[in-house]
């Protein structure tokens, strides 16, 4: 089935010191050339999208840009015709038309089999959060990580990321702290699976302390900053710690001392560049035994293109909650 002659969108334009965004109507000319054209059912909603839509966002490194770092939906051009896929991070949404649009066309290299067992929107209600979410525990769990070392701690995690590790690390039987600095989402992460919460003010404070009473056995980071310090500094001997975020900052006050005297280990976790192989390994995870604690309701919610912008200034303002996916 082509492309149709005009399809709807949500196109974000820089001029001079601003970003016009808003739903639109594209042609099929409008997409970059690219083996695969996918028919889009869902995206979802992400920091990274906000930036990409704000003049210094310094994300977006094309214009006019389709924004979108995740999509999934069924390929309608190409070797795969039919089958659903899903397509997340490389230079989806930032240097390449995104999600955001009814119709998208990518390199075969960056398209994903849907796994068994999730079906297009659970695709996206984890998207390029769940992929990271996965990766984190992924990494954790190839450094040795097992259930009954004690508990995972989990930072940011009324956020996307955070609210999805929380989740999945429940499932997979984990014992879960889980730290935020909204009071009024604990009842929301107990749900998801988290046995303890943490105050935000606990986990940024500042320390002149190098090292810390020991207490994680590990340590799920999608914020940076004091968070990441204070996890370095608190968590066990011969733990890990998996940064993949830097919404609190890139900076990291912290000594040597957490890793020649605990043996803890920094983990980078790069969902963007991260191998076919391992995206789906982790996909597969993330459909069965990583699959998180609330996929089908509590962690998100649902919008279509007029409803974007409201969920990108909340971003922005640190205010959102969950995950929230795009209807196309």
């Amino acid at each position: 089935m082509p492309i149709p002659a005009e399809f709807p969108a949500f196109l974000a334009t820089k001029r001079d010191d601003a970003v016009d965004r808003g739903p639109t109507t594209l042609r099929a000319a409008d997409l970059p050339d690219a083996e695969v054209a996918i028919r889009v059912d869902w995206s979802s909603i992400n920091y990274k999208d906000a930036l990409a839509t704000i003049p210094k966002g310094q994300v977006a490194q094309v214009s006019p840009l389709v924004p979108g770092i995740d999509l999934a939906g069924e390929v309608v051009e190409g070797d795969q015709a039919g089958t659903e896929v899903l397509v997340t991070g490389y230079d989806l949404g930032v240097a390449h038309h995104g999600g955001w649009a009814r119709y998208a066309r990518v390199p075969a290299s960056w398209v994903v089999p849907l796994p068994d067992g999730l079906t297009t929107r659970q695709a996206m209600v984890l998207g390029t959060a769940g992929l990271t979410a996965g990766l984190s525990i992924h990494a954790l769990e190839q450094h040795g990580l097992t259930p009954d070392q004690g508990p995972v701690l989990v930072l940011g995690a009324s956020g996307g990321v955070g609210s999805t590790a929380v989740g999945a690390l429940a499932t997979a039987g984990y014992e879960v702290h889980a730290a935020t600095g909204k009071a009024e989402e604990h009842e929301y992460l107990r749900g998801l699976g988290a046995a303890e919460i943490l105050d935000r003010d606990e986990v940024t404070a500042e320390s002149k302390r190098p090292l810390e009473s020991q207490r994680w056995a590990a340590a799920v980071d999608p914020i940076g900053g004091a968070g990441t310090a204070f996890a370095l500094r608190t968590t066990k001997y011969g733990g890990a710690v998996a940064v993949s975020g830097l919404t609190a900052g890139t900076a990291l006050d912290t000594t040597v001392l957490p890793f020649i005297l605990r043996g803890v280990s920094l983990l980078g976790i790069d969902s963007v560049n991260a191998s076919a192989e391992i995206r789906q390994t982790v996909w597969a995870r993330l459909a069965t035994g990583l699959r998180p604690r609330g996929l089908d309701d509590a962690i998100a919610r649902e919008v279509d293109l007029d409803g974007i912008e409201p969920v990108l200034d909340a971003l922005l303002r640190g205010e959102a909650v969950g995950r929230t996916v795009v209807r196309l």
